[in-house]
């Protein structure tokens, strides 16, 4: 491409500067479509690389991003103006004290007329639930006893065939007899945990980390080393190399894919590096992929899972963030500890619950399971730069947010002197609940940092209660 003998712009430049306008000019909104690569190559008149360029030159501004099979969306531009949160640093040592902030903030979860930003599932209306219900029908009648009969241990069968063959979207080579059926990923964390630890053990994870295995590790009386943490590519490895030379271990809990709550992604030479280090020193993972199927990339992510060829990797992971919250499925791929977790199964529950296994397992059976992933990707990233615009547009200055790459979770970070405690008790007098900080760690630190989910509807309520809330983190 040449510039014109009279000295004007690129001609990329030029149609990039008149799609930058349309943009800002609000004429192209957040989560709009842009034309195709081949449309702009026919209104413009234009070779394909230059139309190319043009893009590029927007999605170097922040103002598009491109979706892989999809196209080109506009994005916005407050991440121009909100930098990433800061990179965790917490005590390296073990402790054991936590606050009590989850069950009140569960409980008023349940409030209803509350906008609740502090639920990390998606909402009932993005979920399959005509077709979820139909197969329930169809489960009841073809169960034995209408699902009223105990299961094998191990698990439906049909559950177990369909996860083991969805592995493969994460480089994984699972058969139905490496899966164990579980209550939920949580239900899969507390075997795991019960299976390799006793009380007093130490366990690390990363910080912040999800309340639940907080709380869940400190219920079974284990000490919890919080690792430092990067928001975009999780744990410091060269934290995680130190602790586990000079700290005994009983295990590692990793939510490698889109933590919870930070959004963060453990690149693929991380998860190599991080299995081959815990096998020299026989420390288990247990991995959390809860969210993995939640990407907004081109493809999906590889498990620490991917890498395990000792069978020290416990994959656990469930469809409570992508169908079915309350259908309690979930299961666990615990590598060379099987026998364990099955005896600690067999002795706290017995069998998983026929009919809602089926259910998931048939659904993931019919090839359902995609498209649906498909559309509720696509919804809960438009949903995620409609966050970001309107803390961008509300919340103060010196305000930091997160850049999760898939996930349900968003991290936003107010300036130092703000205490999200007395945000969240001022939130919830005006019926908006959020998940302050402190609930992800057992340390005196993210005090001045909330979790929001973005599995929410957008609609004009939802940006309401951003835009009040960000009113009165400015005022506090």
């Amino acid at each position: 491409m040449k510039r014109k003998l009279n000295g004007k712009e690129l001609l990329y430049l030029r149609i990039a500067n008149s799609l930058e306008q349309q943009i800002n000019n609000n004429v192209l909104k957040v989560g709009d479509k842009l034309p195709s690569i081949r449309m702009i190559c026919r209104q413009h008149g234009v070779s394909m690389s230059t139309a190319q360029f043009a893009y590029y030159e927007l999605e170097a501004k922040s103002l598009i991003e491109s979706r892989p099979q999809s196209g080109f969306y506009v994005c916005n531009a407050s991440h121009r103006r909100l930098a990433m949160p800061e990179i965790s640093r917490p005590e390296t040592k073990p402790v054991k004290v936590v606050t009590d902030i989850f069950e009140n903030s569960f409980n008023n979860a349940a409030e209803k007329n509350f906008i609740v930003f502090s639920r990390g599932v998606p909402a009932t209306a993005l979920l399959p639930v005509a077709k979820l219900n139909k197969g329930m029908l169809h489960a009841v009648r073809s169960l034995p006893g209408g699902g009223t009969s105990y299961e094998s241990l191990q698990g439906n069968e049909k559950l177990r065939t369909q996860v083991a063959k969805w592995s493969f979207t994460w480089n994984g080579n699972l058969s139905k007899k490496d899966i164990l059926t579980t209550a939920g990923c949580m239900n899969a964390i507390s075997y795991c945990l019960m299976a390799l630890t006793k009380r007093g053990d130490t366990i690390a994870v990363e910080s912040p980390c999800f309340y639940g295995i907080l709380q869940l590790s400190q219920s079974i009386g284990l000490k919890v080393l919080e690792l430092p943490t990067n928001p975009q590519t999780g744990v410091d490895m060269e934290a995680l190399k130190k602790i586990v030379q000079r700290t005994k271990l009983a295990a590692c809990l990793f939510v490698s894919n889109f933590n919870n709550p930070f959004g963060s992604l453990m690149p693929d030479e991380h998860k190599k590096e991080a299995v081959k280090l815990l096998e020299k020193y026989n420390v288990p993972l247990i991995e959390d992929d809860i969210y993995g199927d939640i990407y907004f990339g081109d493809k999906r992510s590889s498990c620490c899972k991917s890498y395990d060829e000792s069978g020290m990797v416990l994959l656990c992971s469930s469809v409570s963030k992508t169908l079915a919250p309350a259908y309690r499925v979930g299961w666990v791929a615990p590598g060379k500890f099987m026998e364990q977790l099955s005896k600690i199964k067999l002795f706290n529950s017995l069998s998983s619950t026929a009919v809602t296994h089926e259910v998931i397992g048939s659904f993931l059976e019919t090839g359902r399971y995609e498209a649906h992933l498909r559309k509720l990707r696509r919804t809960l990233h438009t949903n995620y730069l409609q966050y970001v615009r309107a803390i961008g547009e509300h919340f103060p200055n010196g305000t930091r947010v997160s850049r999760p790459q898939g996930g349900l979770s968003l991290w936003v970070e107010l300036p130092k002197q703000s205490d999200t405690i007395s945000l969240y008790n001022a939130a919830i007098s005006k019926k908006i609940i959020f998940s302050p900080g402190s609930m992800f760690t057992l340390q005196n630190q993210f005090n001045n940092c909330m979790r929001l989910s973005y599995g929410l509807e957008w609609n004009e309520k939802t940006e309401s209660g951003l835009k009040v809330l960000g009113k009165l983190a400015s005022n506090r």
